[in-house]
C-alpha cells in the first residue's frame, strides 16, 4: 500500500472504530468488524474505498476457500458496516456472499460419561472448574470470570455478569457445587475470584487479579476424554450441552431451561429435545437430583 493509500485507509479505519463504538457494540464485535476491513486491504494492498462489485466477489471466493464459513459471515457484516456507515455506499451483499446454513447436532456426554469424566481430572483447579461449568449450565468465559460476589449462598443461585450479548442472568446454584467451591476457596483464598490463575506462589496466587488460563482446563479435559476412552468430539462447552439435555431427560420445562442457560431464543433451547427421548415436566429440584448422581472423589487429586 503506498503512502497515501495508506493515509487514506488509516483516516477511514479510525472512522470504523468510532462508528462501532458509539453503535454500543461490544469490544469483541468491534474487533471483529474492524479486522474485515483490514483483511481486505491488505488482500489487494490498497484503500478499500474504490473496490468494485467484481472485486468482493473475488474476494470472498478467496475468502471461502481460506476460512470458515463463520469467519466469512463475520467478514461480510464488517465490510457491509464499513460501506454503509463509513463510505455512505449502498450493497446487495446477498449477491455477493450467501453462507450455508447449518443444522449440526452437538455430542453430549450422558450422566454416568460426565460422571466418569470428572473424576478422571487430575488436578484439583480443573476439576472444580468443570464440574462448576457442567452444574450451572455455564460457557467456558462464564465460569472463568466467576467472583466471590457473584455467589449467593442464602437464595442458592449465581449472578453471571455480562454474558453473550452482554446480558446478565441468575442461575441455581446446587447445594453440592456450593460446597465444593467452598472447599476449592479455602485452597486459594483469594478475596475476589473463584478460578484465579494457577500460576505463581500461593501468595502471588491469593492475591492475583487474572482467572484461570481457558487453555489448561480445554487440556486437562481433553487430557481425561482420552483416558476415559470417550469417543464423542466434546470440548468444555459439551459440558453445558450435556447439562441442558439432562435437565430435559430429568423433565425439567424448556422455558426454565432457557432461562438458565440464557438463550434470548426459545428455539436454541428447543434443540436439546432432539438429543433425547425423555420430554417431562418438573422443577429446580432436579438440578440438584442430578448433582447428587455425580459422585465426584475430591480426595485423590493434587
Amino acid at each position: 500500500m503506498n503512502p497515501q493509500d495508506q493515509k487514506q485507509f488509516q483516516a477511514l479505519y479510525q472512522k470504523q472504530l468510532q462508528a462501532l463504538t458509539l453503535q454500543g457494540l461490544r469490544k469483541k464485535t468491534i474487533a471483529s468488524y474492524s479486522r474485515a476491513v483490514r483483511r481486505i486491504s491488505q488482500h489487494f494492498d490498497r484503500c478499500p474505498i474504490n473496490l468494485t462489485q467484481d472485486d468482493l466477489k473475488e474476494y470472498f471466493a478467496n475468502l471461502v476457500k481460506t476460512r470458515s464459513w463463520s469467519i466469512v459471515k463475520i467478514d461480510r457484516c464488517g465490510l457491509q458496516f464499513f460501506w454503509k456507515h463509513i463510505l455512505e455506499k449502498e450493497w446487495d451483499w446477498v449477491k455477493i456472499v450467501k453462507p450455508p446454513v447449518f443444522r449440526r447436532l452437538p455430542d453430549v456426554l450422558t450422566v454416568k460419561e460426565t460422571e466418569l469424566l470428572l473424576n478422571t481430572v487430575r488436578k484439583l483447579c480443573y476439576k472444580v472448574f468443570l464440574f462448576t461449568v457442567y452444574s450451572m449450565g455455564l460457557r467456558l468465559g462464564e465460569g472463568l470470570k466467576l467472583e466471590v460476589g457473584d455467589i449467593d449462598s442464602q437464595k442458592m443461585r449465581v449472578h453471571i455478569r455480562e454474558a453473550k450479548g452482554g446480558k446478565d442472568r441468575f442461575v441455581p446454584l446446587p447445594e453440592t457445587t456450593l460446597k465444593v467451591l467452598r472447599l476449592y476457596w479455602l485452597k486459594h483464598r483469594n478475596s475476589k475470584l473463584l478460578f484465579p490463575t494457577i500460576q505463581g506462589t500461593a501468595e502471588t496466587i491469593k492475591n492475583s487479579t487474572k482467572h484461570m488460563h481457558e487453555g489448561g482446563a480445554q487440556e486437562a479435559m481433553q487430557a481425561a476424554l482420552q483416558e476415559c476412552k470417550i469417543q464423542k468430539r466434546v470440548t468444555v462447552h459439551s459440558l453445558r450441552h450435556s447439562f441442558a439435555t439432562h435437565l430435559v431427560e430429568a423433565g425439567v420445562q424448556l422455558r426454565l431451561i432457557q432461562e438458565h442457560l440464557g438463550h434470548v431464543s426459545p428455539e436454541t433451547t428447543a434443540v436439546y429435545t432432539k438429543l433425547t427421548e425423555v420430554s417431562y415436566q418438573n422443577g429446580n429440584s432436579a438440578i440438584n437430583s442430578i448433582m447428587r448422581q455425580i459422585r465426584i472423589n475430591w480426595d485423590e487429586v493434587a
